[in-house]
C-alpha cells in the first residue's frame, strides 16, 4: 500500500518551507513537491565570474520584517546595510525633483488612507484615481513609476481597492531596502530545505490534485502522492494551473482566476570599483522616463562593486522583446547616462527575466486584476476541504515579500490545525 502522509506541501518557496517547518514542529509527516530543480521560488541566486554570489530574485529585508530577520539570525546569515550615502539621481532630471518625489510619497500615503471597502472605489483603477488628483506631471510620473515598479503591472489595470488593501499591509517604517544578505537570501531557503532530506522532491511539478474521503492524491512527475491534507504554497496563477478533481467550487475557481503575474527583469551589474561615489552619488537612480526603472548600490566591503537594476511592469514587457544583447546594452546606456560614462564599462552583467517564469509566473508577485474580486483573498485563505492555499500574496502583512511568504505559510498551518 502506498504511504499516506499527514500533509502534502506543493512548492518549496518561503511559504512552503515555512509551512513545512511549522508542520514538523507539530510532529507531522510531511512531503514537499517542488516543480523546479531548486528551492526558493521567487528567491534565486547566481554567481559572477569573480565568484561573488548575488540574489537574482528577492533580495532586500528591513528590521520591520521581524520573521525573516529572526530566520536570518537563526541560520547565521550576515545582514549588509545597503549603501545609501550620497545623492540619488532622477532621470531625466527636472526642476523640482525632490518636491515631485515628496509629493509622490504623499500621494501614496493619501491612497493608504482610503477604505478599500468604500463603494466609491468600485470600478476605479489606480490610473483613474491618479488622473483625478491635482498634481504636476512630474509628480504623477514619479507616482506611476513607483507603483508600477513595486506592483509590476500597469496602473491602468490595477483595481484601486486592491492597491489600497495591499499597500496598507506593507507597514515598514525603515526603508524596504535597508539590508541585503551577504550570503544571499537564497542561501537561507537552501539551508531551510537541507534539513528536509527525502521529504523534499524537486523536479516534481504537481499537475493534478484529487480530493476524496481519505484526503488528497497528487500527480507529479509520473508518481502519485497521498496525504490527508494539502497546502498549495505557490502563487495564485500557478495554483490555478493545477487540475483539481472534482472541480473546485465556482467561487474558489473564480478567486484563483482573478490574478495576473507581475512582470519584472532584474539585472546585477559588476564593476571594478564603486566609481559613482567619487561624485558623491549613492548609486540610487529613479527613472521617471522610462517608467518602471530603478537602480541602487548593493556592493559589499572588499574589491569590486555591484549595482542592481529593476525593470518592471510594461517596461519589462517592452524591453524583453528584443535580443538579450540589446537589453544588456540598453541597461548599460541608461546607467551611463545617469551615473557617468564609467557605468558603461561593466566587468560582468547578470540578467534574470522573471516574466512568464515557468514555475513562478513572474515577479514580484501576482496581482488581482478582476475589479469584482474583492473577496478573492479571503476565499483562497479559507481553502476547500483538505486543501489550503498559502503564498505571499495572501499574507496579512508584507504581501509579496519574503516576510509575507513566511507569515502566510505559518498561517496556513495554524488554520489547518484549527480545523482538525
Amino acid at each position: 500500500m502506498s504511504q499516506r502522509h499527514d500533509v502534502l506541501v506543493v512548492g518549496a518557496g518561503f511559504a512552503g518551507l515555512s509551512a513545512v517547518a511549522s508542520l514538523l514542529d507539530r510532529g507531522m509527516d510531511v512531503v514537499v513537491l517542488e516543480a523546479a530543480a531548486r528551492v526558493g521560488g521567487r528567491v534565486e541566486s547566481a554567481v559572477f565570474n569573480d565568484g561573488t554570489r548575488v540574489d537574482t530574485g528577492a533580495q532586500f529585508v528591513c528590521d520591520d520584517m521581524e520573521n525573516v530577520i529572526a530566520l536570518l539570525a537563526r541560520y547565521g546569515k550576515t545582514l549588509v546595510h545597503t549603501p545609501m550615502a550620497g545623492e540619488s539621481v532622477v532621470q531625466p532630471p527636472g526642476r523640482d525633483d525632490d518636491e515631485a518625489y515628496a509629493r509622490s510619497r504623499a500621494l501614496r500615503l493619501q491612497l493608504r488612507g482610503l477604505n478599500p471597502a468604500d463603494p466609491a472605489l468600485a470600478g476605479l483603477t489606480v490610473a483613474d484615481w491618479l488622473a483625478a488628483q491635482s498634481v504636476s506631471p512630474d509628480t504623477a510620473l514619479a507616482f506611476r513609476s513607483t507603483v508600477e515598479g513595486l506592483w509590476c503591472r500597469p496602473i491602468g489595470e490595477l483595481p484601486l481597492w486592491y492597491l489600497v488593501s495591499n499597500d496598507r499591509r506593507i507597514t515598514n517604517r525603515q526603508t524596504e531596502i535597508e539590508y541585503f544578505v551577504g550570503e544571499t537570501i537564497h542561501s537561507l531557503a537552501e539551508d531551510m530545505a537541507a534539513a528536509l532530506g527525502s521529504r523534499l522532491r524537486t523536479g516534481h511539478p504537481v499537475t493534478r490534485i484529487a480530493t476524496g474521503p481519505d484526503g488528497v492524491e497528487a500527480s507529479a512527475a509520473g508518481a502519485s502522492i497521498f496525504a490527508r491534507q494539502a497546502i498549495v504554497a505557490v502563487p495564485p496563477v500557478m495554483a490555478s494551473r493545477i487540475a483539481y478533481e472534482p472541480g473546485l467550487p465556482p467561487k474558489l475557481s473564480a478567486a484563483l482566476g482573478a490574478w495576473r503575474s507581475g512582470t519584472v527583469i532584474k539585472a546585477l551589474v559588476r564593476y571594478r570599483r564603486p566609481f559613482w561615489r567619487d561624485e558623491g552619488l549613492s548609486g540610487l537612480v529613479a527613472w521617471r522616463d522610462p517608467v518602471g526603472l530603478f537602480s541602487c548600490d548593493v556592493s559589499r566591503d572588499g574589491p569590486g562593486a555591484t549595482l542592481v537594476v529593476f525593470i518592471a511592469g510594461p517596461l519589462a514587457q517592452s524591453w524583453r522583446q528584443g535580443p538579450e544583447a540589446q537589453l544588456r546594452e540598453t541597461i548599460l546606456e541608461k546607467l551611463a547616462a545617469a551615473l557617468g560614462a564609467e557605468a558603461g564599462n561593466a566587468v560582468d552583467l547578470i540578467v534574470r527575466d522573471w516574466t512568464d517564469d515557468l514555475w513562478c509566473g513572474g515577479g514580484y508577485g501576482d496581482t488581482i486584476f478582476d475589479m469584482q474580486a474583492r473577496d478573492a483573498e479571503d476565499i483562497l485563505r479559507a481553502g476547500f476541504g483538505p486543501i489550503r492555499f498559502a503564498c505571499a500574496e495572501l499574507s496579512p502583512s508584507f504581501p509579496c515579500y519574503v516576510e509575507g511568504a513566511i507569515v502566510a505559510g505559518r498561517a496556513a498551518v495554524e488554520a489547518m490545525s484549527c480545523r482538525q
